[in-house]
C-alpha cells in the first residue's frame, strides 16, 4: 500500500499538475476575478518550475558535494542501486537512461580489482509493469561487455530504495560479508540512500556520487530568464526525491 500511496502523492504534487489545474479552474470558475489570478498563479508556477536557475540551485542546495575519491582503496564491494532505464521487452534489454551514470562510473573502478564485487539491487518500480525486472537486464548487458558473472551479484525483486537496502543487506549477510561498501547512487539520492542503509544496518558504507545536477552557478541570459523543459523535467526528480525521504522518515525507514 505504501508502494502505490507514494507514487499517487509524487503525482499530486507535481508542478505540472497544479499548472494544468490551475488552468483548468481558472477556465470552469464563475467567481469574478478570480479567472485572471488563477491563470497568473499556474503560469507563474510553470515558469519557476522552469526556471534552470532556480532549479539549479535547489539541487546545489541539496546534493553532497562529491569529494576527492582515492581510486587507489580496496572495498569489500559496491552496491549500486536502480533506477537506470528502462526495459524494451520486445528487444529484450536495458534502454539506459539519465542515471546510468550509477553503473558506468563504478564500472572502471570495478575492472581494477579494487571492488570484491559489484551488487546491483533493482527491481521492478513500476506498477503497471511489475516483470520488468530491471537487474536482471543490467546482468545481460554486463554479460555482452564480458564482464566477469563473477564480480556481479543481482537483486531483483526490491522496488524502492527501502527494498534496495533491506535485501542487499540480506545477500551481505549471506555471504558473510562486513566489509567496507561502496553505496553508488545519483547525488539527489544519496541524502536518502545514506540514511535507509544505515537504518539497514550498514555500519562500513561510502557514499559514490554520480551524475551530479547542478554544476557550476551561471548567470547568463538563458540559464537565468528563459523557461527551460529540462529543468521541469529534474525538478520533478528533486520533488520525488523529497517526497520519498519524508514518506521514509514517517515509515521509520530512514
Amino acid at each position: 500500500m505504501f508502494f502505490y500511496l507514494s507514487k499517487i502523492l509524487v503525482f499530486l504534487i507535481s508542478p505540472i499538475f497544479w499548472v494544468f489545474f490551475l488552468l483548468i479552474w481558472s477556465f470552469k470558475t464563475k467567481v469574478e476575478g478570480r479567472t485572471k489570478k488563477l491563470f497568473i498563479l499556474g503560469l507563474s508556477i510553470l515558469y519557476i518550475s522552469s526556471n534552470s536557475f532556480f532549479v539549479d540551485e535547489l539541487f546545489r542546495w541539496y546534493e553532497p558535494t562529491p569529494t576527492d575519491f582515492d581510486y587507489s582503496k580496496k572495498y569489500t564491494g559496491a552496491i549500486v542501486l536502480g533506477g537506470i532505464g528502462s526495459i524494451d521487452m520486445r528487444l529484450q534489454k536495458i534502454n539506459f537512461g539519465h542515471s546510468a551514470d550509477r553503473l558506468f562510473q563504478v564500472l572502471p573502478f570495478a575492472y581494477s580489482k579494487n571492488i570484491g564485487a559489484v551488487i546491483f539491487t533493482g527491481g521492478s518500480g513500476s506498477i503497471e509493469y511489475p516483470d520488468h525486472k530491471e537487474a536482471i537486464y543490467v546482468k545481460k548487458y554486463l554479460k555482452s561487455i564480458n564482464f566477469p558473472d563473477s564480480s556481479i551479484i543481482i537483486e531483483s525483486n526490491s522496488r524502492n530504495t527501502y527494498e534496495n537496502a533491506l535485501f542487499s543487506k540480506r545477500i551481505v549477510d549471506s555471504i558473510n560479508s562486513n566489509g567496507n561498501y561502496l553505496l553508488v547512487t545519483s547525488a539527489y539520492h544519496m541524502p536518502r540512500s545514506i540514511a535507509v542503509f544505515k537504518k539497514a544496518g550498514y555500519k562500513n558504507i561510502t557514499p559514490f556520487i554520480t551524475n551530479k545536477v547542478s554544476g557550476g552557478r551561471r548567470f547568463t541570459f538563458d540559464h537565468l530568464f528563459i523557461p527551460n523543459p529540462d529543468a521541469l523535467y529534474s525538478l520533478q526528480f528533486l520533488i520525488h526525491e523529497w517526497v520519498g525521504f519524508l514518506a521514509y522518515k514517517i515509515k521509520g525507514y530512514a
